[in-house]
């Protein structure tokens, strides 16, 4: 965990972080970790279902932050967020690797203090008739938020993938969205995720699609929804959480 510093340039960096500890770290499938942190303070931040928070592994402002940025902050959408109870729990991937978010949400335990870097990103809901959510474990995560948000009233499709029913991440609330499974296939470039979706009985009118996952699975998808469906790119989003051999996709 990161030693904590006490200087002008960390001052003025506070407002964008807050001080949280960990009261809670289990498996809810064999490959995906809840992590609940409750701040120090209360939580003043805005927050949109589908934005991610930055996990301080090394201080940034010190100086093996400055000459190893990349090896300084890791990123995990928010599950769960309970500003009236000072919480919000993660949901982590454990992944196959060494890298230091994977060691931090594989090893980190409850009580532990943690710095968090506020909300980012734009891989939010928008106004549409219906909603088309499609991906793998990664993006189960982030999707969980997004329908909890839409309510039980909402107009929804979907496929997600994992490797096995075991793995799946149960969503919240009544949809069902399709489940499909790899079987120990690749998640790369995923012809078991893209099959499932050509298989959707869609409505002929457009919808909103939030697509996540690996970077090239996401590609197939988006072009087969604009070349084969005549999707509009602009009804797509979508957020490559990774790909084989690069980091820092988010």
């Amino acid at each position: 965990m990161s030693t904590r510093v006490r200087r002008p340039l960390a001052k003025a960096f506070a407002k964008y972080s807050m001080e949280a500890v960990v009261t809670e770290a289990e498996l809810v499938t064999p490959t995906m970790r809840r992590i609940r942190l409750v701040a120090d303070e209360p939580i003043t931040f805005p927050y949109t279902p589908g934005q991610h928070v930055r996990v301080q592994i090394n201080d940034p402002l010190s100086v093996y932050g400055i000459l190893r940025p990349s090896e300084t902050l890791r990123t995990y959408t928010i599950w769960e967020f309970r500003p009236q109870e000072r919480a919000l729990e993660l949901r982590v991937h454990l992944y196959g690797g060494d890298g230091i978010g994977l060691r931090w949400g594989r090893d980190v335990r409850p009580g532990e203090p943690v710095t968090l870097w506020w909300p980012q990103g734009d891989f939010t809901l928008r106004e549409a008739p219906y909603h088309l959510f499609i991906g793998e474990e990664t993006a189960s995560a982030a999707f969980g938020p997004m329908i909890r948000a839409l309510g039980p009233a909402a107009w929804l499709y979907g496929v997600l993938e994992s490797d096995s029913a075991e793995h799946d991440l149960p969503m919240p609330g009544p949809h069902r969205l399709r489940r499909v499974h790899r079987a120990g296939a690749s998640a790369a470039s995923s012809r078991t995720l893209l099959a499932a979706v050509a298989g959707l009985d869609l409505p002929r009118t457009v919808g909103a699609a939030y697509v996540a996952g690996e970077a090239r699975t996401c590609q197939m998808v988006r072009d087969h929804l604009v070349k084969e469906r005549g999707w509009p790119r602009t009804a797509i989003k979508v957020k490559p959480f990774w790909t084989p051999g690069k980091r820092g996709l988010h």
